[in-house]
């Protein structure tokens, strides 16, 4: 028997990897190694689950894988496949670890056929766009009321029967133009042109519908080619495009002078209700009757105001005559008014001018006591301020230390200049400096004798 420890050469010292490892490496590689790619097949084995995922087989003539589309991203799809469908998948390849399956992880799912259908789309919508066919400024107005409605579809066709129903209940009074054609199959789309063409060319019409029923894209294709596209812009009538449901979107309705969601909707869009334009008309029949009546009693109310002021020339003269003399009896009061008035003031004024002269020699002989008196009071207190200070300068002779120095005593300061008045503050080889009436001096301390506390009388 042989063991790892007996053959080193045929057992190598390799890292041992478990399953999980394995199958996560590998489904590493396999999503490095396949970007996000379509993938067309047929679906089998589709099954929904209650989470929402859904799972299912995507096969061939020659192969299968499994694949699964999460609830995120199946709720954006816009249709539920079912098995037996050919579609294109936008998958990312994975490996599922738990089980070590090779699957597909579906991002995106269309019906096979409808990618290259959507791309030529888009081209077109492109190619006219850059062109100005579908640029809002180019779009016609609607008319206010359509007498003639033109209908281009096809006389089979179960959304025909919608909007003549839908006229016929809304607006009985319009006439209807059917223009048939077909709206589906080999040269649908030249056919759909010749008739918006001949309605164009006819000039029967105010408006025009271009409608059909619901569909594939497949099926609405015939509304996706150009010659229906510039027929529709080269049509003298405003076009309304009710084609599909409201989620579908075709080239015509980019065309088209006003898009409608569903072809019901187009037909009412183009025919205001019967009833709506009687209940207008009735209103505005109502409100311009209540403008007569309202204008006509204005209009009596003010012939009758002006009756009322209409007055003979010879009256009006006597009256103006009258209110001239009026006035001039107002200014000749007003005149002999102001004159009094004036007068009256200028006598107050004089009065009052007379009562406030003042007498000027009484005045004069005041003013000249006040200066004698003024005169005596400052010779008096200068006197008394000549006594006073001169009281202060004996007093103030008295306190000054120069006529104490004089009397034979001595002032002593230390080096800083600050005055002794202890022996406690002396110190031997300090030196002092001594005031005296004649000059100072200094002097050096030999020796500091202790401090008599009494000179006086022995105990």
């Amino acid at each position: 028997m042989i063991t790892p420890n007996d053959s080193p050469d045929i057992f190598p010292a390799t890292p041992i990897l478990s399953v999980s490892a394995l199958n996560q490496a590998v489904a590493r590689m396999l999503e490095r190694g396949f970007p996000l790619t379509w993938v067309a097949g047929e679906i089998s084995n589709f099954t929904r689950a209650a989470s929402g995922h859904w799972y299912f087989t995507l096969k061939d003539s020659t192969a299968q894988v499994r694949a699964v589309m999460f609830r995120g991203r199946a709720q954006y799809a816009d249709f539920i496949p079912r098995d037996g469908d050919r579609v294109e998948l936008r998958t990312l390849v994975t490996l599922y670890a738990p089980r070590g399956d090779y699957q597909l992880n579906v991002e995106a799912i269309r019906r096979a056929g409808i990618g290259n259908l959507f791309e030529a789309f888009l081209r077109l919508k492109e190619k006219l766009g850059a062109e100005g066919l579908f640029d809002p400024a180019r779009k016609r107005p609607l008319p206010l009321f359509a007498r003639t409605i033109g209908i281009v579809t096809s006389p089979q066709a179960a959304a025909l029967r919608d909007i003549l129903s839908t006229l016929q209940r809304r607006a009985p009074h319009v006439e209807v133009i059917l223009y048939p054609t077909p709206v589906q199959g080999e040269g649908a789309g030249g056919k759909i042109a010749d008739a918006i063409r001949l309605a164009s060319n006819r000039g029967d019409c105010d408006v025009l519908l271009l409608c059909r029923g619901g569909g594939s894209m497949e099926d609405l294709w015939s509304f996706n080619e150009e010659a229906v596209a510039r027929a529709i812009v080269d049509c003298n009538m405003p076009v309304i495009a009710g084609v599909g449901h409201e989620t579908d979107f075709t080239i015509a309705d980019f065309a088209a002078d006003l898009r409608a969601p569903t072809p019901t909707a187009a037909a009412e869009m183009a025919a205001t209700p019967r009833a709506d334009w009687l209940a207008t008309i009735m209103s505005q029949a109502d409100a311009l009757l209540r403008a007569s009546r309202r204008q006509l009693s204005d209009r009596g109310q003010t012939l009758d105001w002006l009756s009322h002021r209409l007055l003979s020339p010879k009256a009006a003269i006597a009256r103006e005559r009258q209110q001239l003399q009026a006035l001039g009896q107002r200014l000749r009061l007003a005149e002999r008014t102001r004159q009094s008035a004036a007068r009256f003031a200028l006598t107050q004024i004089s009065t009052r001018l007379g009562a406030q002269r003042p007498d000027s020699a009484a005045r004069r002989n005041l003013l000249h006591e006040h200066a004698r008196r003024l005169a005596a009071q400052l010779a008096s207190a200068a006197t008394q301020h000549r006594q006073a200070l001169a009281a202060l300068a004996a007093q103030l002779e008295l306190l000054n230390p120069q006529r104490t120095l004089e009397r034979g005593y001595a002032i002593a300061t230390n080096a800083k200049g600050q005055v002794i008045r202890s022996p406690n503050a002396l110190h031997p080889r300090d030196t002092v400096t001594l005031r005296l009436a004649g000059g100072s001096a200094q002097i050096g301390i030999a020796s500091v004798q202790p401090v008599l506390e009494s000179l006086g009388s022995p105990e």
